[in-house]
Formats: structure tokens, C-alpha cells, sequence
């Protein structure tokens, strides 16, 4: 459940018509705690949203189309968005995913890159390449072209908070085209966020 300020509604996209469906919450201090930056002050929130009413006619992917939304909301005095109810005959999909995922955080691999960190993590016993969900800070791995984006307010290259793969369990996976990867990025003095995916 997305936790936002009082009087938050729910992200919807305007060209469809219905709401976005919420995909997941990072706390920008965790950021800071786990990415050895120290520089969070455990101030603010990012809430990631894709529209999945109509999956790949909204252009989820694009960070600019507005089929997505990422936003920054202070930490304090949070409270669950209303959600959305849909209409029996609604062909829309649900606006939360199927079930929650709990996920463990893994202390930085001493790792060149994000890709041989998965590699080392998965070749130890009882582990698999789908466990890993993504990374929290560090360098983005695209799978296509650096899109890393800049501050449409300060103009600065927006830093890393997350990046997510689709996960192996269908109910708690998330639709990023089969197999791709989203990353979510933010500036944080401005209060901005970027999110996009790639496959």
C-alpha cells in the first residue's frame, strides 16, 4: 500500500483514463545506510507507479510519456493513498500487485559491477539469478543505452535510488516488457524523481 502526505491522490494516466498501478516504496535513508553514502537524511520517500490498463499502449517504459510516475513525498505524517475502486465490468488491471514481496538486503559485493555481483551472489549454494530483485544506489546495468536523466529544476545528473527486475513469482512480479529491468532515479535537494525500465 502506498503511504503518501494527506490529501495524495492516487497517480492516474490521463490519455486511458485509469489508475496506475503501484509497484513499490523505497525509503531514501535506506539508500544512504546501505549504499555506504551516509548523505540521506531519512527525510523522504520514493513511490513508484506504471500504468498496466492497457500494457505497452501507454508507453510505461518512457520517463517523459506518462505512463509512470515516481514521487518524492517527505517522510513525515505518511498515511495509505485512497485506493481506487473499479467497477466490475472494468477491463482495467489491479492497481496493487497480486501479493507482497518480502525482500532481504545483501551487504555490497565487493564486485566490479552490479552484473558480476548477481553472478557471485547466484553461484553460491541453494541460490538462483531470479532471486535477485535489483540494487539499491550503486551504477545503473542498462540493458540498452544510458538514459540516466538530469534535474528538469537544477539541471544535475540525477543519482541511482533503485533498480528492479520483474522477479520469477507472477504474483508479486512486476511488468517491465519480459524480463527487463526499471530504474528509478532522484535528485533530491529538488524533490524530483525519474522512473523508466528497459528489456
Amino acid at each position: 500500500m502506498p503511504l503518501a502526505p494527506a490529501g495524495t491522490t492516487w497517480p492516474q494516466y490521463a490519455t486511458c483514463d485509469g489508475p496506475m498501478q503501484f509497484l513499490a516504496q523505497v525509503l531514501l535513508d535506506d539508500l544512504g545506510r546501505h549504499a555506504g553514502q551516509g548523505t540521506a537524511e531519512g527525510r523522504d520517500v520514493l513511490a513508484l507507479f506504471m500504468c498496466q490498463n492497457d500494457p505497452g499502449m501507454c508507453e510505461e517504459w518512457d520517463p517523459q510519456a506518462g505512463g509512470n510516475r515516481a514521487l518524492v513525498f517527505p517522510a513525515a505524517a505518511l498515511q495509505p493513498i485512497p485506493v481506487p475502486t473499479l467497477d466490475e465490468e472494468d477491463d482495467q488491471e489491479p492497481v496493487l500487485l497480486g501479493a507482497v514481496s518480502a525482500v532481504a538486503y545483501e551487504m555490497p559485493s565487493t564486485a566490479a559491477d552490479y552484473g558480476q555481483a548477481c553472478n557471485e551472489w547466484a553461484g553460491q549454494p541453494g541460490r538462483a539469478p531470479l532471486d535477485v530483485l535489483g540494487q539499491l544506489g550503486g551504477q545503473p546495468a542498462w540493458l540498452q543505452n544510458d538514459e540516466t536523466p538530469a534535474c528538469q529544476t537544477c539541471a544535475r545528473q540525477m543519482r541511482l535510488v533503485v533498480q528492479l527486475k520483474e522477479e520469477r513469482d507472477h504474483a508479486t512480479a512486476m511488468n517491465f516488457g519480459g524480463r527487463g529491468e526499471a530504474y528509478a532515479f532522484a535528485c533530491e535537494p529538488c524533490t524530483q524523481a525519474v522512473f523508466l525500465w528497459q528489456c
